[in-house]
């Protein structure tokens, strides 16, 4: 039997033009450009120029992007080098909020899936960073620790790139949005410290220290006793050296433990949460509000900072490509849902406040800085893990400024029979 003839090349450019036409004719306003891989272009609307411009690498990658559309294929279909793109990569992600709601008519669905099948389904050999395969129950203290080793224990030298010095993982506190990282950084750790009120002689406790930022921070600068805890090994053991470096070990350690594990009722003046709440789950948040009750004497006061989903904004269609790259098992709930269970643990929610608009800042300050040594991190990594952080941080940026996500700093106090031990005005936050 005679072999088929090859495909000609110039096939598969049409049947790509045909399909991005399908999927982006009702796009408005169309303000990007999408190259494939022999260099023609489907240009933005007549008028515009493109922000960015997405470049197709090889046929096979409009199959596996858009064959089922979703956040994780389309998230798998970049980190494996379908695709890349060139300008506002942080204003790309509107086509994913754009290709979640659209919704073709019977003949252009037929039609479309007759393109596709044009299209080759070639397989793409990932190397690097592989999908969780997390094991037991969600949110039980097995699973958690693996699901913090598989995000945190990537490379402590990879942090370090694109980190301040401290290495904060977490929202910076902005006076203007010019100002450099390490400024705002050292400022939101004086702010926690600030809220807190923390005073010499005081025990702090840090649930999620990460490499020990905080505590370092309120041990020098404030007088307290700081313990920390992470589940990340690496974490702990750069936070160790520092603790040593700066000669306060006799103030200040950091413990590889889970919150759950820790057994000291009323043992602590202050608690801080900071960037730990998303691993939490909604299912185990009175647990992690009992818990912190618990561990703080009458009048302790807990500051909890976690992003957050806006409430009144559709959940986005999964499988999501955080839950299986980013962070496993990761639960953004949103703030309404998170003071009431606080209240009924029986804390009292004295201070809430946003910070949306300095993690955006935040997050493009990582971008930047990732990008600038973009080979230094391949090579404490692999070419899919900087291009699943790269991912991440940019959609993380586009979703907080859209205000789909948010980030709160709640500030809960343990009343002692009644009194919350607070001044009358928050004047002292900002001396």
């Amino acid at each position: 039997m005679p072999e088929s003839p090859p495909v000609v090349p110039d096939r598969f450019v049409q049947t790509g033009l045909s399909i991005l036409q399908i999927l982006f004719s009702g796009c408005h306003p169309r303000n990007f450009a999408v190259r494939l891989w022999d260099g023609t272009v489907y240009k933005p609307e007549a008028g515009r120029k493109p922000v960015f411009t997405l470049v197709i690498n090889r046929p096979g990658a409009l199959r596996r992007m858009f064959w089922r559309i979703s956040d994780l294929a389309l998230g798998e279909s970049y980190i494996f080098g379908d695709f890349d793109v060139e300008g506002d990569f942080e204003s790309a992600f509107a086509i994913e909020e754009y290709l979640g709601g659209l919704r073709l008519g019977v003949a252009d669905r037929l039609f479309f899936a007759r393109q596709m099948m044009k299209l080759p389904s070639d397989d793409r050999p990932p190397a690097g960073r592989r999908a969780d395969g997390l094991a037991g129950a969600p949110h039980s203290p097995g699973r958690d620790r693996e699901a913090v080793r598989y995000h945190y224990d990537v490379s402590n030298d990879f942090f370090a790139l694109w980190l301040d010095r401290r290495m904060v993982y977490s929202t910076a506190y902005f006076n203007e949005p010019g100002e450099e990282l390490e400024a705002a950084q050292e400022r939101k750790l004086d702010y926690i410290c600030r809220k807190l009120r923390l005073r010499r002689g005081e025990r702090l406790l840090d649930i999620g220290c990460g490499w020990g930022g905080l505590v370092l921070y309120a041990a020098k600068t404030r007088g307290v006793e700081a313990v920390g805890i992470t589940l990340s090994k690496p974490q702990a053991e750069l936070a160790a050296a520092r603790i040593r470096e700066e000669g306060l070990t006799d103030r200040c350690r950091v413990e590889v433990k889970d919150y759950r594990e820790i057994d000291a009722p009323g043992q602590f003046d202050k608690i801080a949460s900071v960037g730990m709440f998303e691993h939490v789950g909604e299912t185990r948040m009175m647990e992690y509000f009992g818990r912190a009750w618990r561990l703080l004497r009458p009048g302790g006061v807990f500051l909890n900072h976690g992003i957050a989903r806006h409430a009144g904004l559709p959940i986005r269609p999964g499988p999501y490509f955080s839950d299986h790259y980013v962070f496993p098992d990761g639960d953004l709930i949103p703030v309404s849902t998170t003071l009431r269970v606080a209240e009924s643990c029986g804390f009292e929610v004295r201070d809430v406040e946003s910070l949306r608009e300095h993690y955006l800042l935040t997050l493009r300050h990582w971008v930047r800085r990732l990008e600038a040594r973009r080979e230094e991190a391949r090579r404490a990594t692999d070419e899919v893990t900087c291009r699943v952080w790269r991912l991440y941080l940019n959609a993380a940026a586009y979703r907080f400024r859209m205000g789909v996500y948010n980030v709160y700093q709640s500030l809960l106090v343990k009343p002692d029979e009644g009194r919350s031990g607070l001044p009358l005005s928050r004047e002292d936050w900002y001396l």
